[in-house]
């Protein structure tokens, strides 16, 4: 069995080992050593990335057996002595993560009454699901910032990390925050005098290397709680990029990060009403269109046919467009308008005219890319191009035998 040396130090860097195995899988060079300081995937925390003399570590797993195997780019031997080197960046950087996780989940335990059921360290953020009270799935802005202010409050205090594997009396004597998921070996994460976990992950010595928790968000996700958040040097670069966004968007807009959500809500409000109004101007536009457009309709089996193609007039704007033109009794708007894939269409008939719009839509998109339906006196769907309108006027040649 591979001695796992980061349960032991969790700063070791480097080492000295005997590749005991070595195996070729699927186009893969897999090492086993005698001893190893690279983590390997576990817990939601990902594997170690570094060397084995020049060989690239490209994977570290556990098998059903317990063994740590370790992916290489490059082959290595059975006997071979090797030096490995940790990528301590990496290495730290989940350390903080990891720790980070522990405080805040236990945060939510206790202020909370959450319970964690699974964590992720992620590239840029971590997440970690929980149940709370009640099947609540969200948590307000003043309880995001209670468990903010109690992590990071615990952190300034610097209180000490402790991973240790207690005897099974001093393991049944402690508050565990959770049951162990194993019944051997249970490893503990003490943190304080308030967090005991059983974790096999990687951790600092002393909350104060944390540095800094910050959650990004808290939203439901498949019937739980979600928390998004960063630690250490994470939360700083990603606290110096929002900062940097909010001042370059304050200077944008000639005013103080301060004041700058009462700005983008003004120009927000200045927006919706300049959007309204050329909105109704667009209306206005196609109902006045709608008239010109009967003037001139071609009319067949004495049903007057408009077919028009607007421009960034909107569903609604089609089917008041369409109930103008079929108003005055005898005739039919095909009418369609521009979309980001096609055009959307609004067909529609007088009451006094005997034609199925729905069967002629679904009929004439079908062979232009596009679907669609809807009742015999107006339809609406899509289609892929402007020829569908010239279809539909087919169709109602041929129903009208002309």
């Amino acid at each position: 069995m591979t001695d796992r040396l980061y349960y032991e130090n969790s700063y070791l860097t480097e080492f000295d080992a005997v590749v005991l195995e070595m195996k070729e899988e699927n186009g893969g060079n897999f090492i086993r050593l005698d001893k190893s300081a690279f983590y390997p995937t576990s817990g939601g925390q990902p594997f170690d990335l570094g060397m084995l003399n020049d060989a690239n570590i490209l994977d570290v797993f556990v098998d059903k057996e317990g063994e740590v195997w370790h992916k290489t780019d490059k082959k290595l031997t059975a006997g071979e002595k090797v030096h490995g080197k940790i990528d301590w960046e990496r290495r730290f950087d989940h350390m903080q993560q990891h720790a980070g996780e522990h405080m805040l989940a236990n945060a939510a335990y206790r202020l909370l009454g959450g319970h964690t059921i699974g964590l992720h360290l992620g590239r840029d953020f971590s997440t970690i699901d929980m149940d709370l009270p009640g099947g609540r799935t969200h948590i307000t802005l003043e309880e995001i910032r209670a468990l903010e202010d109690d992590v990071n409050a615990n952190i300034q205090k610097n209180v000490p990390i402790k991973c240790y594997f207690p005897d099974e009396e001093t393991l049944l004597s402690l508050p565990l925050r959770k049951p162990p998921t194993v019944t051997e070996h249970v490893r503990i994460v003490q943190i304080g005098d308030y967090e005991f976990c059983a974790c096999g992950g990687t951790h600092p010595q002393n909350a104060g290397e944390i540095g800094l928790v910050k959650i990004l968000s808290a939203a439901p996700s498949r019937g739980k709680l979600r928390l998004a958040f960063v630690c250490g040097m994470r939360a700083y670069v990603e606290m110096r990029k929002r900062f940097e966004e909010i001042e370059r968007a304050a200077n944008v807009l000639s005013t103080s990060w301060e004041n700058l959500s009462q700005q983008v809500e003004a120009l927000s409000e200045k927006a919706k009403n300049a959007e309204y109004q050329l909105k109704q101007e667009k209306k206005n536009a196609a109902l006045q269109k709608a008239g010109e457009l009967m003037s001139a309709a071609e009319e067949i089996g004495g049903v007057r046919i408009v077919k028009h193609v607007f421009s960034a007039l909107g569903m609604e704007g089609l089917r008041e467009a369409g109930n103008r033109i079929i108003e005055n009794g005898g005739a039919v708007a095909l009418l369609a308008d521009e979309s980001e894939k096609g055009y959307m269409l609004f067909f529609a008939r007088s009451e006094n005219v005997e034609l199925n719009m729905g069967r002629i839509l679904s009929e004439s998109a079908k062979k232009h890319g596009g679907k669609g339906g809807g009742r015999s006196d107006f339809a609406q769907g899509s289609a892929a191009d402007t020829l569908v309108l010239d279809e539909a006027v087919g169709l109602i040649k041929a129903e009208k035998a002309i």
